[in-house]
């Protein structure tokens, strides 16, 4: 699965990991993450994401 970089701070969505602290279970692609998803770091949306290789 990509992980997805936010672009304002940085931080990586891993949907290996998923994100304990917004209850996104681990193996949660990124693209079935919920509409109100948030950055945990910056609290950016999810269209500050970019897919990084």
């Amino acid at each position: 699965m990509d992980k997805y970089e936010c672009v304002l701070c940085g931080y990586v969505y891993d949907p290996e990991s998923g994100e304990t602290d917004s209850d996104i279970e681990p193996g949660t692609p990124f693209n079935e993450l919920p509409d109100d998803f948030v950055c945990p770091l910056c609290g950016a949306g999810l269209d500050e994401f970019e897919i990084i290789e």
